[in-house]
């Protein structure tokens, strides 16, 4: 049986964490638990989540109605519903303005892939979502084109929303993501941002499902796509006005590719150019290419 008063003090211990990380200005940010089908306990509207008590957590029902607590729920929390309706396996939701993932919420700047071990192991790809104003459906349905395929997305000139089988694992990825972000822009103050290589990367894939962590690039409809890319949601980017501004894209094919392809072309302009050759040349390409990502 759940012990619905500890997690209502489990809430109130993450509300805490997020305001003492500055993650959560005055009133922001929001925190919700399911603890059955139909209720969900919830952070209520304008009260700081850094001084949070278990009797000001209120319940609400799938729809978003409250039948429960003194306090009126928050605003935001149809975006919370909408994320348990969509994955049966979450049971926690965060939502917070972490300072530096939220500058790329506001710049719609692409966050990086294959740079740091640990996010691409807990996190991987993390999205963009299309810009609504809070609070009402049409910003909960933002989330679902990617909810099934990450655990924490950016949500566009606004903040983070992350989510877990628990409260303070659904905060967690909100932590490694904005720590992530501040290390990215540092990386840029110094002028270049090193990305893993190919090979590197697809150990860490490996690894991550080995571990048991789910990953849509181990899937077998991401299977030949570039690791390092942001293929999985580069889909999106246009309709959310995603674009790489600040940082560059990392190497679009691995190293040895590069090679070969370099090699086929060199091994054929040095016969010359005719349309025969260049027939050729072309069909080399493609080959060496194909068979490089063939290995992936």
């Amino acid at each position: 049986m759940l012990n619905v008063h500890k997690i209502k003090q489990d809430i109130c211990d993450i509300g805490q964490r997020i305001y003492n990380k500055g993650f959560a200005a005055a009133n922001d940010g929001n925190i919700t638990v399911r603890i059955s089908d139909n209720e969900v306990l919830c952070t209520p509207t304008m009260h700081s989540k850094g001084f949070l008590k278990p009797d000001d957590i209120c319940t609400i029902d799938m729809t978003g109605k409250q039948i429960a607590g003194r306090r009126k729920r928050s605003s935001e929390a149809l975006l919370h519903l909408e994320i348990y309706k969509q994955r049966a396996d979450i049971k926690s939701v965060v939502h917070c303005h972490p300072p530096h993932a939220t500058a790329f919420a506001v710049a719609r700047e692409p966050i990086p892939q294959c740079v740091l071990p640990e996010v691409e192991v807990f996190l991987g790809d993390v999205p963009i979502t299309k810009y609504e104003t809070p609070g009402g459906q049409a910003f909960a349905d933002t989330i679902i084109p990617f909810v099934s395929k990450c655990n924490v997305m950016i949500l566009a000139n606004h903040g983070t929303v992350s989510f877990g089988e628990d409260v303070e694992k659904a905060y967690w990825w909100t932590e490694i993501l904005d720590a992530y972000c501040r290390i990215l822009m540092l990386a840029r103050q110094l002028g270049h941002v090193s990305y893993l290589d190919h090979q590197k990367s697809q150990e860490l894939l490996d690894l991550k499902a080995k571990w048991g962590f789910t990953d849509p690039r181990l899937t077998e409809e991401y299977k030949n796509c570039d690791i390092c890319a942001n293929d999985i949601f580069r889909e999106s980017w246009e309709s959310s006005g995603v674009e790489r501004r600040a940082f560059d894209a990392p190497p679009s094919m691995p190293a040895k590719a590069v090679e070969a392809v370099t090699a086929a072309a060199k091994s054929v302009a040095s016969t010359g150019m005719s349309a025969a050759d260049e027939e050729r040349l072309v069909k080399l390409i493609t080959d060496q290419v194909m068979s490089q990502l063939g290995k992936r």
